[in-house]
């Protein structure tokens, strides 16, 4: 989306200036305010990494676009808020020393006819020069959004905002086609009773689909506050035991049956059972009523919610392609791993010495082995009589992208078996049922290994030479050699029996020369 322009230290932007890409190193912190129909929101990535980093994160309910379809501008009450909201933003991203600030502005600002007005007034006050995204443009970059968390996302990406929603085709870590639609319930508000709204849902549904050309529909990846605020009342009406909306999966009959259930309920009965905003949930059973109908038309298999949209999606612009090539997962552990453990790039070591346990194991498998192996320090700092649950609470709540929830509790699961002899220890039953007894195995199983690498070596760099690992039909061998001897002892042997133990064999210590 070449034409939008980013604004450097919240001053004018330079005419035609484009977003070129930009290495993670060169800026400090990348600032966008997106200002949409329902919402103005500043966010702070800590640079341009592969895995966002969220310095800081504040949205305001302004209601830009209620009352659009009747009036034709912007709500006066929500303008004089969105100007006060960017006003702070603006010297919020001052203060921090943002490198980078882009402001976008959405549907609303682009539909009315003081949009233009509206555009130069913030410039005006604040030095930032907002750029209007056309609705093919906002479908583009919450595509990329959805890149961002997912690089080999295949399937319909829909954006939900207040006064339109858009739809865009990805397949190959590439967007495809993509349209914008007047259905976002702000608008849809205007329309009267539920017969009405019904038959602008089916009319503007119809036409979105077919000017996609909707045909790679099994997985559709939902953007935008309403949809995180249906997928919050479904988690709470299942008990879903990990409060995590990204990746969180639905299927179309949960997605129906809550929808269903959504369009009966009051503000107050929602008040009741989620933290969501007041301004937000009156906007839920309208936004309801167009997921059942895009849920019914299309028919997806599976329905995944998307913490990344349209921000992620200019930061994703501003990626460089060996970057954006990078797994975000494994860019997210690494940087915890340098930013939090004693002995920072010992995970790489640690992953090639236990990998030899492991030699059929799947692509997946060896993501989180990795990834697990580079947060198996992370929480080295805090009490001892805790450390396992704070890691378990970290490594499952963590903002990381490229794993799904079943990821997640392996490598919490991982971790706390690194920590703790028991299983069992700090884990909820429910959160365990999200893997299958199998998976659960291989969890403890790494973890055990983990916990042996860790106390043979203290976590120390080169500590690993000289050791291997390997196993046979009977028994798991850990050899040391030469100098290496010297690091035996009795908490080994109970490390490695332990590891031994998850697979009914043996653990056999053989010392070496050297």
């Amino acid at each position: 989306m070449t034409q939008l322009r980013s604004t450097q230290n919240a001053k004018p932007a330079r005419p035609g200036a484009e977003l070129a890409p930009i290495e993670g190193e060169s800026v400090r912190r990348v600032g966008v305010v997106d200002v949409g129909s329902n919402s103005v929101r500043l966010v702070v990535f800590d640079g341009v990494a592969r895995s966002p980093a969220y310095f800081y994160n504040e949205k305001i309910l302004c209601g830009l676009g209620r009352g659009l379809q009747e009036s034709g501008r912007l709500n006066p009450e929500g303008r004089v808020r969105a100007m006060n909201a960017i006003r702070r933003f603006a010297a919020l991203a001052e203060t921090m020393d943002a490198t980078v600030l882009t402001g976008v502005a959405t549907a609303a600002v682009r539909d009315a006819e003081d949009g233009a007005e509206f555009c130069r007034d913030v410039q005006a006050m604040t030095g930032l020069a907002l750029q209007v995204a056309s609705g093919e443009e906002e479908a583009l970059l919450s595509a990329k959004g959805v890149l961002l968390g997912w690089p080999q996302a295949s399937g319909l990406v829909c954006d939900i905002g207040g006064a339109s929603m858009e739809l865009a085709q990805v397949a190959r870590g590439e967007v495809g086609a993509r349209a914008t639609s007047p259905l976002g319930p702000l608008r849809l508000s205007n329309l009267g009773g539920a017969k009405a709204i019904e038959k602008a849902i089916a009319k503007e549904l119809k036409k979105l689909v077919a000017a996609v050309e909707a045909e790679n529909t099994d997985r559709i990846f939902l953007v935008g506050g309403s949809w995180r605020a249906i997928a919050k009342l479904e988690m709470e009406r299942r008990g879903y035991p990990l409060h995590v909306l990204h990746e969180y999966n639905m299927s179309a009959e949960q997605v129906a049956e809550t929808c269903d259930w959504l369009v009966e309920q009051s503000v107050d009965t929602l008040k009741g059972m989620t933290d969501s905003s007041t301004a937000r949930l009156e906007l839920v059973p309208l936004a309801a009523r167009v997921l059942r109908a895009l849920v019914k038309a299309v028919a997806p298999v599976t329905i995944s919610v998307s913490s990344y949209g349209l921000r992620e999606g200019l930061l994703y612009e501003r990626m460089p392609p060996s970057l954006r090539a990078r797994d975000p997962l494994l860019e997210a552990a690494r940087h915890m791993e340098m930013s939090h453990a004693r002995f920072p790039g010992f995970g790489a070591s640690l992953h090639a010495w236990l990998r030899p346990l492991f030699p059929d194991a799947d692509r997946e498998t060896l993501r989180l082995t990795r990834a697990a192996c580079y947060l198996h320090d992370i929480t080295w700092r805090a009490h001892p009589d805790y450390r396992a649950d704070v890691c378990f609470e970290t490594v499952t709540r963590a903002n990381l992208s490229g794993v799904d929830h079943e990821g997640r509790v392996f490598l919490g699961i991982a971790i706390l078996n690194r920590y703790k002899g028991s299983p069992e220890h700090g884990l909820l039953p429910a959160l365990s049922e999200l893997l299958t007894p199998e998976r659960r195995a291989q969890a403890e199983e790494l973890g055990k290994a983990i916990r042996l690498g860790a106390m043979l070596s203290g976590s120390a760099p080169g500590s690993l030479e000289n050791t291997a690992l390997s196993v046979d039909d009977a028994a798991v061998t850990l050899t040391l050699r030469g100098p290496a001897r010297a690091l035996a002892g009795d908490a080994v042997d109970r490390r490695l029996r332990a590891l031994a133990r998850q697979r009914n064999l043996e653990g056999n210590v053989v010392l070496e020369d050297g």
